[in-house]
This record gives structure tokens, C-alpha cells and sequence, in this order.
């Protein structure tokens, strides 16, 4: 009885088997033999380090080639009729998953039916010409492929009557026939992307000539631009089906892309033409594109707004013209777009001016990208209707006012208004935006108390950035929020006294910066233990927390700012993730031995601790780092031998701490220094040598107060770029060198307001883009007390030798640095006068020659220094009469005290004359030097006269009585015939250089 049941089971699964085969029409089949074998011949051509092939084999249970990886058959015949082998995405994702590589082998000719092929992301020897006998090919793809013997395309190409689909994006292949594209009269999608075209001539007329082709890419090909003819061909029989167009990043001008585009008017409905040379306005023939859905014309240079014809195009949904020069007032501008059909409008980085219209008017906005213009005045009063807006960015302009109703955009998810004017309380008007998931408004005015009924509705937020306000959160800590957060930003915002607890809700965090919010306390362990191993972003700078950090090498922190605090305790280790730390101005002690691990650091600052001990001799672990700030520590012995492995760094700082020794050589390698400051140390020896040699891109060299001696090396004046030169507080000796008028970085065409950033990483998340910069700074003694300069150190020119013992006359070439603001050589044995020119330091501010042997009188130039704020000449020899100008004398008795023989106002001396009448007396004295000047004058031009007598007939003269004088003469001028032009052009560039801009104009 159970065998019969078996039976009749068994026949009844056959028979229901069948039907659902007869009811579909699809009958099972296998991939014929024929087109097996070929496809293990094309495998065997193929190296497979990544075993991607791994299920293309010929055993029993894996004969049906129609199951292997990338092939498709058809289901009626058993024939491959797609073979996809894509690995794009080894490129453009992880790198893990492997390419293919060697030989395309022929045996693909077997496949007869094969009508899509994607070798794409591969590695090839060539791209093969039998390519081209592939009849029934419709769609091949070769993007992201490397080629490594052959890149010349097949001109056999032409032959696939078939083909729809051409992809080379990113192919590095050469088109030595054009002409043969204009033979696939089937195709309807070409992409040549990223290949240079620049030798590839009537390539674009070539294409258009297919008469089905309705989509073309040629970004970034470098299309010619010389002559139009050769690049476009003759305007005419052009195809009339196209509708996208992608010919961006070409550098093509407007007087080449308009003839040609404005001939596809009716059909074209998405044209790219970004970053090329359009400038000008935007033409009134755009409004012809009667079908045109997606105009992008972003970084073209366009000027002056859209024109009103705009209004004619009722399909255009998406616009970009962001980053260019626009300068349209924003309301004329909405009024020549139409209302009803636009979806995306990007604006961003223009000129565009005046108040936010009502943009509720487009019934069908989207997305809204205003920012980065200057826009000013406020919101509407009132809005007309409801906005479907989902994204709205204002940030970067002069909005000011109170923030409006946000109920009419209900729909918003994302809404920036980042550093404008906009005041008022922002708490009141979240309630509405149950839907908003990223809300940045920080550098504004905004005051109030945020609560948790503020944010009750807020169930979506994972972007919150509120920065730099007047504002206060007050989160209950015993009610969770709504929301979790991937970012918080919420520095200068008041979180009250204690940490604050609601963060320990937020599960998801990612980056967090709490800075200057007024937090006192402890940082809790669960803060340490359960948020800080997945976060990306830490900054809790510039509160009162104390306590110690534990290790956080588990973590996975790229950014840890912890300064301006009162940390204590030995260092943590660090995650090798970790890029920047910077933890200065707390009160950590102890050794750096904890730094002596891998490290991709780039950005290192642990100055103003109590760190002590010797340097680590470990700096070989830390390659990539570009700033190092050890200063204001108690660090003790040599620097280390291991700083040369500091390759990249940009700015080394160890002031103020114990180091004794020499500057070891080794530091000659670090060649990209543009800040070295190892003042208020124990360093002896001599100023190497090999300092001006190897450090060309040196801004500030600051050596003060250390025990160095020696001369001042003549090499340091190969530092082209030194805008701060400190050697003061040591034994130096010898004199100044005359070179130093090769410091161009003193001189005034050298003026900028920052010397370089350092950016050692971005970091990214939604819309927030964190470049944590450190600007370059400098610790000047600068009119009686200490200066830190930063972000205008580079309007800071200072040269400071004082304190040391330089002998001999200060050099006239000096007055060539003409950008100088600060000149400080008292203390030392100067001699001489000081130099008559001086009133050439135009820019001069502090000047202090004091303390020196310095004779003459005082420069009458330097009365013309106008800006001057700190003079002092005191104690030298000087003598004779103070000139007379409202700026030397306002300075102090004590600018001039200790020069016996100096007389005038303010020194209570008088000059000889002024008993029997002041005014008299002075004036005679004048009239003295100016006849002494007179006599001066009238010598230098009848010495002028005398030499030119005797030189021009002495040589002339010569000419006409020696034959061979005369031949050896125009011999020599022949010669210098080529050579003459170089000069003058080489004579013109450095005097060019030297006169400022403001005179050569």
C-alpha cells in the first residue's frame, strides 16, 4: 500500500513538472558544448590570481556554462548570448575583490550568438581587432581597463552594424581612425570619457554622423580647441536624435560650443559643459532647447543671470551654475525661470545679490543650493503656499533678520544656514520639521535654551550642528532624545557645568566637537568606555575638564583635539588611526615613550605641558608628519638623530624648553620646513653651515636666547622665502652679511596675510566638511612684551640680531628690504653710520639700533617713516641735530638718551644756534646741510661731465684712428647679437622684481 502511494505521488510531481514547463514556454536547457569550449579556451588565455573563474570548469557538476560567473544564455537555444566580467568595482570600491588580466583570446568568435560584452575594470594586453567580426554585438564595454602593450583602438570597429552600446570610459586607447565611428549606425550610447582625444581630429563630427545616437560622453578628453573645422567638421547633416550630451572639462570656449550645440536645439534634453571657457552671459539661444530637462554649466565663468527665455523651457527640471561669477539680483532672477516644472536649482558660489524671493512660487522645487553668495536682507514675511523643498542651503551669505514660519516646508530633510546674520530664537521654529535629518545653523546670532520639547518631533535628526551661537541646550538627563545623532557640533554652545549626560543615548555617533561649552568636571567613564571607540571626530578644546585620559588605542579616532583643558597625567596611547592630536595647554607630565608606536600622525601638538625627559629617538614611526609643536615642555638632552625621518614636516617648534647640544645634521633632511623655532634653549655650537642650503622653503627661522656662536654663515642668505629671522640672545660674533638683500621674502612684493596652512585631514560626513588647519605661528619680543602671531604672520617681517656681539657697519643693503616692519640689532658692537636709506623701510614700525657704537648723525630719511611706533637709538655716539618732523619728535627722551652729543627736541640739548634764537639757529643748521648737499650734488655732475669727455673720445677716438681696433670691435658686437635680448629680457625680470607693484603701475 505505501510502495502504490510512492507510485502515484511520483507521477504526480512528473506530471505537474511538466505543465508548469508547458505553461511558461521556457524549457530548461543547457549551454551547448559548442560555446563551453570556447569559453574554457578564453579562461585558459586569462590569469585568475583571485580565482573570480573559479566555477568555470569542466567537471560533471559544472557543465551547464549557463550557471558559471557573468555568462547569460539564451533560454530557447542553450547559446551565450552575455558575457560580463565587470570589475569596476575593484577600482571604485575596496580594491579586495581582484582583477582579471592577460590575453583577450579569439575563441569569443565562437560564440555566434553573443550580443553584450563587459570586460570592464580588467587588465589586457590590447584590445583585439577581431573585435570587430562580432556581427551580432550590441553592447561592448571596455571602462576602467588597462591595456599594457597596444592601446590603438580597432578601426574594425565600424563593421558592428549592431552595436547600441560603445563604453571606453577611462580606457587609455588611441583613435588613429575616426572615421569608422560614423559607420555604427545602430549606436546610441558612446562613451569615450577621460580619453585624451586632443590628436583625435573630426572625432565629434564623426560621431554626430550616427544617425541613432542618442546619448554622448566625452568628459575630460581634451578635446582641441584650436580650430574649429578640424574639431567639429562641417555643421551640417547632423543627427538629429540626441538628447544627452556630456562634453565637460575640456577647456573648450563659448566661440566653439555654441555654433555647434545651438544646431541640436529641438532635440538635446541633458547638455554638460562643465569646467569649460564659456565666460560671457548666458545666451538667449538656450531657451530654443524646447525639450532641455538638465542644463549643467557649473565653473564655465559666466557672468551677469539667466535671461527670460528661460521661461520658455516647461521641461526643465534640473539647473546647475554653481561657482561662477553671476551677479543677477536673486529675485530677477527666479522671475525668468519656470515655476513649474523646476526641480533642482544649484547656485552656489556666485555674486547673486538682494533679498530671498518666495521660492513656494515653484511648485515643483526640490533641492535649493543658494550658498556662498551675498545675498542680504531677510526671509519673506509670508510665504505663498507649501514648498515640497527637501533640501535648502543658505549658508555663506548676509541673510539677516528673524528665521520665518518653517511649517510651509514640511517636507525638508536637509537645511543650512551656516554663518550669516540671522537672529533671534531658533528653538521655537523646530517643532515643524518632523522630517529634517540635517540642520546646520552655526555662526549666527541665535540666544535661547533649546529643551527636549523643542526637539520632541525630531525623530529623523542624525546631522546637528549648532556652533558658534548664543544658544544653550538643556536635554533632560533623564529622558532620552528622539533622535541619534551621527554628528553633533556643538561648539560655544552652553551644555551646562557637568558633562553632559544625554550623549551616552546616542548610539550611532561619529563625530562630536562640545568645545568651549562651559563643561567643569571629570569626563565619565562611560563616555570613555561606550561612545569614544566609535567615533571618527573628537574635540573637547577649551573647557575645564580635568582628570586623566585613558588608552584609546582600541578606538577608531582620526581627530583628537583635547587642549585648553587640565588633562593630567602620563600621555594615552592612541589609535594608529589617529591623524591629529592635539593636546596642548593641559598639564600632562611624563615621557613621550608612549609615542614610540606606529603612527600615521600628521599634526602633533603637546606644547604647554610638563612633559619631561629626553626626546624619543623613535621619529622614524612618523614619516607623514607635518606639524610638531614641543614647545613650553621641560624636554632635556640632544635632539634626536631620527629627526631626519621627518621628510614632510612643515613646522617644528621646541621653544622653551631644556635641549642641550648642537643642531644635529640630520635635520638637514627635513627640506620642507617652513618654520623652525628651537629658541629659549640650551643649543651651542655653531649655526650650521647647510642651514640656508637645505631649507629653501624656510618662512621663520627663530633661534633666541640659546648659547650659539660663531659668525652668522653667509649660506643663510639662500633663504629667498625668510620673512622672520631670530638669532637674538646668544654669542654671536662678526659682521652682518651684505647678502641679506637677497631675504626677497622681506621685500614687499612678499606680503601675504597667512604663510601656508597645514591641512593634515579632511574629514567628511553628510554635508560637514572638518579641515582641521593649523596656521603657523611665530612668538615675536615686540615693543616691550611677547606677541604670538598667527593668522596674520604673514604681514610679519622681522629681522632680530640683538644680544649678541656683531661688530663692524650695518649694511646699506638692508634698506633693500623694503617690507620690514620690525629691525632689532641692539646689544652687539655695531660701528659705522646707520645707513642714510634707512627711510626706505617704509613699512618700518619698531626699530631699535640702541646700546651699539654707532656714529654720524640720524638719517634725515627717517623722518618719512611715518608708520614708526617703537624707536630707539639710545647709547651710541650719535650726534649732531635730531631732524625736525613731527614723527621723531613725539618719541620719549629716552629713544635718544645716552648720545652726548646729540641735541633737539625731545633732548633737553641744545643744538649750537639756539641760545641766540631757536628758530634762527635751526634754521641755519638746515640751510647748512642743504648747501653741504648742494656742494655734494654740484661735484657728482661735473664728475659725470668730466668722465663722459674722456671716456666717449677716448674709445670713439680710438676706433677712428686703429683699423684693427675698429675690425676687433664690430666682431665683438656680432657675437653678443643673440645674447643681448637674453640679458635685457634677464635684467628686465629682476628689476621687475625689486620695484613694487604700485610704482611699476
Amino acid at each position: 500500500m505505501i510502495s502504490y502511494n510512492m507510485i502515484l505521488y511520483l507521477l504526480l510531481v512528473i506530471i505537474c513538472s511538466s505543465s508548469m514547463n508547458l505553461v511558461s514556454g521556457v524549457p530548461k536547457t543547457r549551454c551547448v558544448d559548442h560555446d563551453r569550449i570556447a569559453l574554457l579556451q578564453f579562461k585558459k588565455a586569462l590569469v585568475d590570481d583571485y580565482a573570480l573563474l573559479e566555477s568555470w570548469n569542466d567537471t560533471t557538476n559544472a557543465r551547464d556554462c549557463c550557471q558559471w560567473r557573468g555568462v547569460g544564455c539564451n533560454n530557447a537555444t542553450g547559446q551565450v548570448i552575455t558575457l560580463d566580467l565587470n570589475n569596476v568595482i575593484w577600482i571604485e570600491g575596496d580594491g579586495m575583490q581582484g582583477r582579471l588580466s592577460g590575453e583577450i583570446d579569439s575563441s569569443l568568435l565562437s560564440l555566434s550568438s553573443l550580443t553584450y560584452l563587459d570586460l570592464s575594470g580588467n587588465i589586457f594586453t590590447r584590445i583585439p581587432k577581431f573585435i570587430g567580426s562580432l556581427k551580432n554585438l550590441q553592447h561592448l564595454k571596455f571602462s576602467y581597463a588597462e591595456l599594457t602593450s597596444s592601446t590603438d583602438f580597432p578601426d574594425h570597429i565600424g563593421n558592428l552594424s549592431n552595436l547600441q552600446t560603445l563604453d571606453l570610459k577611462f580606457t587609455p586607447v588611441v583613435f588613429k581612425n575616426t572615421h569608422s565611428l560614423s559607420s555604427l549606425s545602430s549606436l546610441k550610447y558612446l562613451n569615450l570619457s577621460y580619453i585624451d582625444l586632443s590628436k583625435s581630429d573630426g572625432l565629434l563630427y564623426n560621431a554626430i554622423k550616427m544617425p541613432s545616437l542618442v546619448e554622448l560622453q566625452l568628459s575630460d578628453c581634451k578635446l582641441p580647441n584650436d580650430t574649429a573645422n578640424t574639431f567639429l567638421g562641417p555643421l551640417t547633416n547632423l543627427s538629429n536624435s540626441f538628447s544627452v550630451l556630456d562634453i565637460s572639462s575640456n577647456d573648450l570656449p563659448s566661440s566653439i560650443i555654441y555654433p555647434w550645440l545651438f544646431n541640436f536645439s529641438g532635440s538635446l534634453m541633458n547638455i554638460n559643459l562643465i569646467n569649460n571657457k564659456l565666460l560671457g552671459t548666458i545666451p538667449d539661444a538656450f531657451g530654443t532647447f524646447t525639450n532641455l530637462e538638465t542644463l549643467d554649466m557649473t565653473s564655465t565663468g559666466l557672468k551677469g543671470g539667466i535671461p527670460s527665455s528661460f521661461r520658455n523651457l516647461s521641461r526643465l527640471r534640473q539647473v546647475y551654475l554653481q561657482q561662477n561669477n553671476l551677479d543677477q539680483d536673486l529675485p530677477g532672477l527666479f522671475n525668468n525661470l519656470p515655476v513649474r516644472s523646476l526641480e533642482v536649482l544649484d547656485l552656489s558660489g556666485n555674486r547673486l545679490s538682494g533679498s530671498l524671493p518666495d521660492f513656494t512660487t515653484f511648485s515643483a522645487l526640490t533641492k535649493l543650493h543658494l550658498a556662498r553668495n551675498r545675498l542680504n536682507g531677510s526671509f519673506p514675511r509670508k510665504f505663498q503656499g507649501n514648498s515640497h523643498l527637501l533640501f535648502l542651503d543658505l549658508a555663506d551669505n548676509h541673510i539677516n533678520g528673524l528665521l520665518p514660519d518653517l511649517s510651509v516646508f514640511g517636507s525638508l530633510t536637509e537645511l543650512y544656514f551656516e554663518r550669516n546674520l540671522l537672529q533671534g530664537t531658533l528653538a521655537k521654529r523646530l517643532g515643524s520639521l518632523s522630517t529634517l535629518e540635517s540642520l546646520g545653523a552655526s555662526s549666527n546670532f541665535f540666544q535661547g535654551t533649546i529643551t527636549e520639547q523643542h526637539v520632541a518631533n525630531l525623530s529623523r535628526l542624525i546631522y546637528l550642528d549648532l556652533s558658534y551661537n548664543s544658544l544653550a541646550l538643556n536635554l533632560s538627563p533623564d529622558r532620552s532624545p528622539p533622535f541619534q545623532l551621527y554628528t553633533i557640533l556643538l561648539s560655544s554652545c552652553k551644555l551646562g557645568c557637568s558633562f553632559p549626560t544625554w550623549l551616552k543615548t546616542q548610539n550611532n555617533l561619529f563625530m562630536l566637537d562640545i568645545s568651549n561649552s562651559g563643561i567643569n568636571g571629570i569626563v565619565p567613564n562611560w563616555f570613555w568606555e561606550s561612545l569614544v571607540p566609535h567615533l571618527r571626530y573628537l574635540n573637547l578644546s577649551s573647557n575645564h575638564i580635568y582628570g586623566t585620559v585613558p588608552h584609546l588605542v582600541s578606538g577608531k579616532l582620526n581627530y583628537i583635539d583635547l587642549s585648553l583643558n587640565s588633562f593630567s597625567g602620563n600621555l594615552p596611547l592612541f589609535p594608529i588611526s589617529t591623524f591629529t592630536l592635539i593636546l596642548n595647554d593641559n598639564m600632562f607630565s611624563g615621557s613621550l615613550s608612549s609615542l614610540c608606536n606606529p603612527s600615521q600622525l600628521l599634526h602633533l601638538d603637546l606644547s604647554n605641558n610638563k612633559l619631561s625627559g629626553k626626546l624619543p629617538n623613535c621619529w622614524n614611526n612618523y614619516e607623514r608628519l607635518t606639524v610638531l609643536n614641543l614647545e613650553n615642555n621641560k624636554f632635556t638632552g640632544a635632539i634626536p638623530s631620527s629627526i631626519e625621518a621627518l621628510r614632510s614636516v612643515g613646522m617644528m617648534t621646541m621653544r622653551g624648553n631644556e635641549l642641550t647640544g648642537e643642531i644635529p645634521s640630520s635635520l638637514r633632511n627635513c627640506t620642507e620646513l617652513e618654520l623652525l623655532d628651537l629658541g629659549e634653549n640650551k643649543l651651542s655650537g655653531k649655526i650650521p653651515e647647510w642651514t640656508g642650503d637645505s631649507f629653501s622653503n624656510l618662512r621663520i627661522l627663530s633661534l633666541p636666547s640659546n648659547r650659539f656662536h660663531g659668525e652668522i654663515p653667509t649660506s643663510l642668505c639662500n633663504l629667498k622665502k625668510i620673512k622672520i629671522l631670530d638669532l637674538s640672545g646668544n654669542n654671536i660674533s662678526g659682521n652682518i652679511p651684505k647678502c641679506v638683500n637677497n631675504f626677497f621674502g622681506m621685500t614687499e612684493g612678499s606680503l601675504d596675510a597667512s604663510i601656508r596652512d597645514h591641512i593634515p585631514y579632511s574629514f567628511s560626513l553628510l554635508r560637514t566638511t572638518i579641515s582641521p588647519s593649523y596656521v603657523l605661528k611665530a612668538i615675536l619680543e615686540w615693543k616691550g612684551r611677547r606677541s604670538v602671531y598667527r593668522n596674520t604672520l604673514g604681514l610679519v617681517v622681522s629681522l632680530d640680531l640683538s644680544s649678541n656681539r656683531l661688530s663692524g657697519e650695518i649694511p646699506n643693503e638692508i634698506t633693500s628690504l623694503s617690507a620690514l616692519i620690525a629691525v632689532n640689532l641692539s646689544r652687539n658692537n655695531l660701528t659705522g653710520l646707520i645707513p642714510q636709506d634707512v627711510g626706505l623701510l617704509r613699512w618700518l614700525d619698531f626699530l631699535d639700533l640702541s646700546r651699539n657704537h654707532l656714529v654720524g648723525r640720524v638719517p634725515l630719511s627717517l623722518s618719512r617713516v611715518s608708520n614708526l611706533g617703537v624707536l630707539d637709538l639710545s647709547f651710541n655716539n650719535l650726534s649732531g641735530r635730531i631732524p625736525k618732523s613731527t614723527q621723531l619728535q613725539s618719541f620719549n627722551m629716552s629713544s635718544y638718551t645716552g648720545n652726548p652729543a646729540l641735541c633737539g627736541d625731545p633732548l633737553l640739548n641744545r643744538c649750537p644756534g639756539d641760545d641766540d634764537g631757536q628758530s634762527g639757529g635751526r634754521q641755519e643748521d638746515v640751510a647748512k646741510e642743504a648747501d653741504d648737499d648742494g656742494k655734494l650734488i654740484y661735484g657728482f655732475y661735473v664728475s659725470i661731465v668730466v668722465g663722459f669727455v674722456f671716456g666717449f673720445w677716448g674709445f670713439c677716438g680710438s676706433l677712428l684712428v686703429s683699423d684693427s681696433w675698429r675690425y676687433g670691435y664690430f666682431k665683438f658686437l656680432k657675437m653678443m647679437k643673440d645674447k643681448t635680448l637674453v640679458t635685457v629680457e634677464i635684467s628686465y625680470y629682476r628689476i621687475r622684481r625689486r620695484i613694487p607693484t604700485y610704482l611699476w603701475k
